[in-house]
């Protein structure tokens, strides 16, 4: 049995509810006619991950909802080596229902192209990177610490002046 790099393997689902609900609440949205596309994007992710949400509304019977499923999983296995990494969820709408293999094929790869093109998440290396390692972190002490304003030739001020 061959494996080619294409497959579409466990490590790869979005499994648990608490995934799915990061990516609703902190993700990016890209909308088409018939799906919904949520990405997050995380610049610690090591690969592309999808889930997939077909509800009652969309179609009535687990046969259609399970379909169209099918074939999202399918458009996202063969766009997954070309997406950044990052966690992925198709929400399937009412119109969904309606479209033959083509046309969901054609809505999908449209919705993955335009989050192609998400702007990448900020590196919070420089916060972090200071925090790890404290000798890049400014002294406390030191006698002209970064960040503070130089010291002023101005009188001090008198408490009672007000």
């Amino acid at each position: 049995m061959s494996t080619t790099p294409l497959r579409f393997p466990r490590c790869a689902h979005l499994r648990a509810s608490a995934e799915f609900q990061a990516v609703f609440g902190e993700g990016k949205r890209v909308s088409g006619a018939a799906f919904r596309l949520h990405v997050l994007l995380k610049t610690q992710a090591t690969q592309t991950r999808l889930g997939v949400t077909v509800s009652k509304r969309v179609d009535k019977s687990a046969v259609g909802r399970n379909r169209l499923r099918r074939r999202a999983k399918e458009v996202f296995r063969l766009q997954r080596p070309t997406l950044p990494c990052g966690d992925y969820v198709v929400l399937a709408k009412p119109d969904a229902a309606k479209l033959d293999n083509a046309g969901v094929r054609a809505e999908l790869v449209n919705l993955f192209e335009r989050a192609r093109r998400l702007p990448a998440p900020m590196r919070a290396e420089t916060n972090a990177a200071s925090a790890l390692n404290p000798s890049n972190a400014p002294a406390l002490n030191a006698s002209t610490p970064n960040g503070t304003m130089p010291a002023s030739d101005a009188p001090p001020r008198d408490a009672t002046d007000h």
